[in-house]
């Protein structure tokens, strides 16, 4: 006689400036869909963030500048860290597919090297997996050469090896800023939608990108089935950047290649207007859903 196997439990990863709060729409509509998911706030990140007073209107540039923020000296090995201790948690209760989106990917491809037990299936929304070079390095190689350089730095703030992390005023008025800001992230969407993305961003993010030792491991990350989520309209992440990473992935690990799947969106539509996304996502929890 089978044995029902648990619903999967959906552990979504934010990207940078982002946290779990992002994660709502998507997980209302895989709530309706009849999947359980929890939305990681990576540390000093979510309540665990640094709003300072000189954020507040009307703002204080200087203070802003000079404030201290509770991310700095937070790593990716605390990310990863943090990350892990939830999926042990959430495989108690079933598989796990872990979802990772823009920078978060770098923190589910630490846990995946340490710890694919607890990892049914790895999704890759747009982020990034290094496996031939750090990510500072490819930001030096064609695929990126396109990306505006400016749609944070017009909007940045402070002496990041002072300050000791990455601050960005998302709360300007700076009319230069903003349509960077927009064009890099949500170039199809509107402005009211933009603006309300930018207001659950959080000013500070911390400098650790990882090294060569974080790159995807094939002994480890390569065991586990992944998928890599395509967004077709992503001027911050281009899509020849995406597919280098999907083919330098499937060199690793040749027997165990990415299931590739593509979304109509720029990197963020696909949070904005969650449904196509969550529709993709039950299909995953179909293939490691079943009996035994």
């Amino acid at each position: 006689m089978s044995r029902q196997i648990p619903q999967p439990t959906f552990v979504l990863v934010h990207g940078a400036f982002a946290n779990s709060f992002s994660m709502a729409p998507l997980q209302a509509e895989l709530g309706l869909l009849g999947h359980r998911s929890v939305a990681v706030d990576l540390p000093g990140h979510g309540f665990g963030a640094t709003y300072t007073r000189a954020y507040q209107a009307p703002q204080d540039a200087e203070g802003l500048a000079s404030a201290p923020g509770s991310i700095k000296g937070v790593t990716l090995a605390d990310n990863a860290a943090h990350l892990i201790g939830i999926l042990e948690r959430a495989k108690r209760n079933g598989p796990v597919i872990l979802v990772a989106h823009s920078r978060g990917g770098l923190t589910a491809t630490v846990a995946a090297n340490a710890r694919p037990d607890l990892i049914d299936r790895i999704v890759y929304v747009a982020a990034w997996c290094p496996v031939d070079l750090d990510v500072a390095a490819y930001y030096a190689e064609p695929e990126m050469a396109g990306v505006d350089a400016a749609s944070l730095a017009l909007a940045m703030v402070g002496d990041p090896a002072e300050l000791g992390l990455l601050r960005v005023n998302f709360r300007t008025a700076d009319p230069d800023a903003l349509a960077a800001l927009k064009a890099a992230f949500l170039a199809d969407g509107t402005d009211e939608e933009f603006l309300t993305f930018l207001s659950t961003f959080q000013p500070d993010e911390n400098l650790d990108a990882g090294t060569s030792d974080d790159r995807a491991r094939a002994a480890t990350w390569g065991r586990v089935p992944k998928t890599f989520v395509r967004l077709s309209g992503d001027a911050s992440m281009p899509l020849a950047m995406q597919d280098r990473l999907i083919r330098e992935g499937d060199r690793l690990t040749p027997d165990n290649p990415y299931d590739v799947r593509t979304l109509e969106s720029s990197h963020l539509k696909w949070l904005v207007d969650p449904a196509p996304a969550a529709r993709v996502l039950g299909e995953l929890a179909g293939l490691v859903h079943g009996t035994d």
